[in-house]
């Protein structure tokens, strides 16, 4: 059974464009963020790789490998949860991730 609620490593992230949440990694421009993005192959706009899902023509945001730092699938829409994004993971230990850390 899948759990969606629980970060992975990047490395086990599906690379065929469906959205997924990712772990932005903290950096100059702010502190670690969640966003949702999916991986493109490339086009007459960018090269492949990761971009966040708010990218349009003129205006790809691309992600280098490096900057993300784990990911999840979309949640199921559940009205009683509510709707929120889960908190960015901030974790150093990528040991944790995937549960490997009990």
């Amino acid at each position: 059974m899948d759990e969606p609620d629980r970060w992975r490593h990047m490395s086990s992230a599906p690379k065929d464009g469906s959205r997924i949440l990712v772990t932005v990694r903290p950096s100059e421009q702010g502190p670690a963020e969640v966003d949702l993005a999916y991986w493109s192959r490339a086009d007459q706009f960018g090269d492949e790789g990761w971009r966040a899902s708010d990218s349009s023509p003129g205006r790809v945001v691309e992600y280098a490998e490096p900057e993300l730092k784990c990911w999840m699938p979309m949640p199921s829409a559940n009205l009683s949860r509510g709707a929120s994004m889960p908190a960015p993971w901030e974790g150093d230990d990528a040991q944790q991730l995937d549960g490997s850390g009990i």
